[in-house]
């Protein structure tokens, strides 16, 4: 299918004149006094998209930026991509401008993929996009769930989710993949306590079109029959119909008393009003909670299954992660769920989850959007640009991390790496809500797999694509060998 994007794209060059292309480019810049950062567009009217989008496929996402970082000697480069005007922002220097000038220099942009892909994105009556507003509404009203003296209260729920799925999928298994299956672990752990879905059933029916979805989420908006972007539409809108039907019980279940106010995100955001008393629309509602459960288990479920590959690669700190997850197991009574205070004490493990995040970051980066003409690094950023930062810039830049490519858990502990150099969560304003939802979810699945197997790759030199998250491109085999008791 990407070889059939590739071919229209290819037709549209032909068919489109480099006209275009120079009204496009004038209709999207302003005139800015200086120097532009030094770069190129590259192709008419599809710019760089391709290769940008093709260094992710081939597993290196990191060659797109680092190659245009070394030729052009320069923290800030320009380009052209997603059909826009862009510039990429480099290093800990980029990664602090942008963070800390959001809303003042800078706002959250998405493309166009994502504005049809969750409409209430866009405002019906003026016809203009509203993400940044939504993204703040939306921040109000989550950190009553995702602040850790709340979720405290959701690590036994999690612990016995994970209990269940493991003695469903993994126990009594030889062979099985793994990413399917952490993705099966992050939807329905997303499930039940977004929206209080638990049964297996309905949980497996309603994942299946989330994978289409997310397909399509970082994609050439071309709205056409066999297209990603067509059918990540038609995916959102029949989780959306779902998701109105599962809101409309929910009223009915809180007037009866059949629900509780606190007892997920869905009943916190129909009970919840603004400052003008207001209370959301189902339809918003129910798109919101489309992206939490986008959010909630994509990048999670590629972070455990990264997570298993290296520990699998590496059996030194297999080991070291074993012991101390059984430390904490033999402290436990028969049928004794995990704790908060469990999971205070998995250090060393939460240190091996960050050395992954540092090399497989399921977050590679994001766009801004400037909103004012300013000069960075001496060179003029005009108004409208988009404006991309990258993890690998620092991730995997020797400069923040000396031999970047080096499995090291230890680079965490005391005060850790150093400001802006470490973000597979974000950094400023923007910076993921839901981080101490995804460190418990994530330990709770290494706690429950270590304890029961040790495992061998059974492809090992299985290449990992970037689409637009790290995935093993045959789902991450593995050999279980269970423990003996």
């Amino acid at each position: 299918m990407e070889l059939f994007f590739i071919s229209l794209l290819l037709i549209i060059f032909f068919l489109f004149s480099l006209s275009l292309h120079l009204l496009y480019f004038n209709k999207n810049s302003s005139v800015v006094p200086g120097t532009l950062p030094p770069g190129k567009t590259g192709w008419p009217f599809i710019g760089e998209t391709l290769e940008f989008l093709s260094t992710g496929w081939k597993g290196h996402p990191e060659k797109f930026i680092f190659d245009r970082m070394s030729k052009y000697s320069s923290s800030v480069f320009r380009t052209h991509l997603l059909l826009e005007n862009s510039a990429v922002f480099c290093g800990a220097s980029g990664n602090k401008f942008l963070f800390s000038n959001e809303n003042k220099l800078v706002q959250v942009w998405w493309p166009d993929s994502i504005n049809k892909i969750f409409p209430s994105s866009v405002d019906q009556n003026t016809k203009t996009i509203s993400i940044n507003e939504q993204g703040i509404k939306m921040r109000r009203l989550l950190p009553n769930f995702f602040k850790p003296e709340a979720l405290q209260r959701y690590v036994g729920i999690m612990d016995s989710l994970a209990q269940r799925h493991f003695e469903s999928f993994w126990e009594n298994k030889s062979q099985v993949q793994v990413y399917p299956l952490a993705k099966s672990y992050t939807f329905w752990l997303a499930c039940r306590l977004f929206v209080s879905i638990e049964d297996p059933e309905h949980v497996a029916k309603f994942a299946k079109p989330f994978d289409v979805l997310a397909a399509g989420l970082i994609s050439i908006p071309i709205n056409l029959p066999g297209t990603s972007y067509n059918r990540s539409i038609k995916a959102s809108n029949l989780i959306r119909n779902e998701l109105l039907m599962i809101i409309k019980q929910r009223k009915v279940d809180l007037c009866e008393g059949k629900a509780s106010a606190t007892q997920d995100i869905l009943s916190h955001m129909l009970l919840t009003s603004d400052e003008n008393g207001k209370f959301m629309p189902d339809l918003e509602i129910a798109c919101k909670i489309l992206g939490l459960l986008v959010g909630g288990h994509d990048t999670a479920s590629s972070a455990c299954t990264s997570i298993v590959k290296y520990l699998a690669e590496l059996p030194h700190v297999y080991q070291a992660v074993y012991n101390e997850q059984m430390e904490i197991s033999k402290s436990k009574e028969a049928g004794e769920l995990l704790t908060w205070d469990d999971l205070q004490k998995m250090k060393y493990s939460w240190n091996v989850v960050c050395e992954v995040l540092r090399l497989a970051p399921p977050l590679q980066g994001a766009f801004r959007e400037a909103i004012v003409d300013f000069i960075f690094n001496g060179f003029s950023i005009p108004k409208g640009w988009k404006l991309y930062w990258n993890s690998n810039t620092t991730h995997r830049n020797p400069e923040y991390f000396p031999e970047p490519l080096n499995f090291d858990p230890s680079r965490f502990e005391g005060s850790g790496p150093a400001p802006y150099t470490f973000v597979p969560f974000g950094g400023g304003p923007r910076m993921c809500p839901g981080k101490e939802y995804a460190r418990l979810e994530i330990l709770v699945f290494m706690h429950h797999i270590v304890k029961r197997f040790k495992w061998n790759k059974v492809i090992h030199d299985e290449k990992i694509i970037i689409d637009p998250m790290p995935v093993p491109a045959k789902g991450l085999p593995i050999k279980l060998y269970p423990h003996q008791l």
